[in-house]
């Protein structure tokens, strides 16, 4: 059921980020699965994309996974603080990824509450991508790993969310990107209590 290596070279990052909605995000991490499926998302278009690390096709220690093969995990530190799991997607060479924002739990509860220092299962516990990662395990640990693996990967379990459900805006904390910060490039569920404040 883990997503193909195909489906992760398409080129338009904005369809596979609207894709991804309802897909299932699995981590296995020192021996405990978690995950639950996606309910939110961000599309960054790599070079022409003011928001994006890699704006201009800039290579650099931290940006050079978003250059390799789609279907690899990008994570990085946000603020010094926050771990943000991205997918790469397209060919390589070409800085395309997508941000996961939220994921409603549903595998490995007590493992993600205990990570999140949480007693009880609240819409926080997996609502916006630095609590995704610390949910889900994910740190700068697991850079670059294949989702074909075994750590870290991505299934379709057949759960399909209409247009209809499905709300596109402007991404979340881009407001230095200028016009490209007006993109309708964030995919959410509506009403769905994982998912950040809605755009008005």
């Amino acid at each position: 059921m883990k997503l193909t290596p195909e489906y992760y070279n398409s080129d338009d990052v904005v369809a596979l980020s609207r894709d991804l909605i309802g897909k299932y995000l699995f981590t296995c991490i020192d021996g405990e699965v978690t995950g639950g499926y996606i309910v939110e998302t961000e599309a960054y278009a790599g070079a022409i994309d003011k928001a994006s690390h890699a704006y201009g096709n800039r290579l650099t220690p931290r940006t050079k996974t978003m250059f390799e093969r789609g279907g690899v995990a990008y994570v990085y530190l946000c603020y010094g603080i926050h771990e943000m799991f991205n997918v790469v997607t397209s060919e390589a060479g070409r800085p395309h990824a997508i941000l996961i924002r939220a994921i409603q739990p549903t595998d490995g509860l007590e493992t993600i509450m205990r990570r999140r220092n949480m007693e009880t299962v609240k819409p926080n516990i997996t609502k916006g991508p630095g609590s995704v990662a610390k949910g889900l395990g994910i740190s700068r640990n697991i850079n670059a790993y294949s989702l074909q693996g075994d750590t870290i990967w991505i299934e379709d379990r057949g759960l399909v969310f209409p247009d209809e459900q499905v709300a596109a805006g402007p991404r979340v904390g881009v407001d230095y990107a200028g016009d490209d910060a007006l993109l309708p490039y964030r995919f959410y569920v509506r009403g769905n209590i994982y998912v950040s404040k809605p755009n008005k």
